[in-house]
C-alpha cells in the first residue's frame, strides 16, 4: 500500500511540475523503473488515479494523463467554492490557539514569498494553508471531495501560479480568510473563502480569453 501511495503521489507531483503533459502516455515499464516498484503496484496506482480523474485508460493503448478542459476546470472550481467555503466556516468554528498560530505563520511566510518573488514557494504555501484549514475543520467528506478535485486541477493551478501579479491578489484574499478564522467569525470565513475561489474562477476565465486568440491563428 505504501508503494502504491508513493507512485500515486509521484505522478500527481509530476503533473503539477509539468513533467507529465496532458494526453501523455504512461508506460508501465518506465514507471516501474522510475519508482523502483512492480507492475502490480503501478497498475494499482494507475487505477486509483483513473478513479480520481487524473489518468484515463484507452482500449488497446494503455493509460495516459487525462486532459482537463478549461470549461471542466471552471466547473470543478465552482464545486470547490461551495465545499471549501464549508471548510473555512468549520475551521473558524473550532480553531484552537495553536491552530491560529499555525495559520498565521503560514500567512506570514506567504507574504514573504510574494515579497521575494518566490512563486513556487508561494504555491506550496498556498496548498499548505488550504490543507491546514481542512485539518482544522475535521470534515472528512469535504476533505475527500477537495483532494479528488485538486488532483484534476493541478495543471490549471500551475498555469495560474505563473500569471503575473496573481500571487499578490491571492495573498490578500488568504490573509482575509486567516483573519476571519482567527477571530472565530464563521460567516466571514465562509464568505472570504468563497470570494477567493470566485477570484480563481475569474482568473481561469481570463486565461481562456488569452488562449482563444492564439488558438484561432
Amino acid at each position: 500500500m505504501a508503494a502504491e501511495v508513493e507512485v500515486i503521489d509521484g505522478i500527481r507531483e509530476a503533473v503539477l511540475r509539468g513533467e507529465f503533459a496532458p494526453k501523455q502516455r504512461l508506460v508501465e515499464a518506465e514507471l516501474c523503473e522510475q519508482f523502483d516498484t512492480s507492475r502490480f503496484v503501478v497498475r494499482a496506482a494507475l487505477r486509483a488515479l483513473e478513479a480520481e480523474g487524473i489518468v484515463e485508460r484507452l482500449r488497446n493503448k494503455g493509460a495516459r494523463i487525462r486532459e482537463i478542459s478549461l470549461t471542466e476546470a471552471i466547473e470543478i472550481t465552482e464545486v470547490r467554492r461551495v465545499v471549501e467555503g464549508l471548510v473555512a466556516a468549520r475551521a473558524a468554528a473550532q480553531a484552537s490557539e495553536a491552530d491560529v498560530t499555525r495559520l498565521t505563520t503560514i500567512g506570514r511566510r506567504m507574504r514573504e514569498a510574494v515579497a521575494t518573488g518566490e512563486l513556487m514557494q508561494y504555491s506550496d504555501l498556498n496548498a499548505e494553508l488550504h490543507a491546514t484549514l481542512r485539518e482544522v475543520a475535521q470534515h472528512e467528506t469535504a476533505n475527500r471531495i477537495i483532494e479528488r478535485l485538486h488532483g484534476q486541477m493541478v495543471r490549471h493551478q500551475f498555469a495560474l501560479s505563473r500569471v503575473p501579479g496573481r500571487s499578490a491578489v491571492s495573498l490578500v484574499q488568504h490573509e482575509r480568510i486567516i483573519a476571519a478564522v482567527a477571530r472565530g467569525d464563521v460567516a466571514d470565513a465562509e464568505a472570504a473563502m468563497r470570494d477567493h475561489i470566485s477570484s480563481v474562477i475569474d482568473a481561469l476565465n481570463a486565461l481562456g480569453q488569452q488562449a482563444s486568440p492564439q488558438a484561432s491563428r
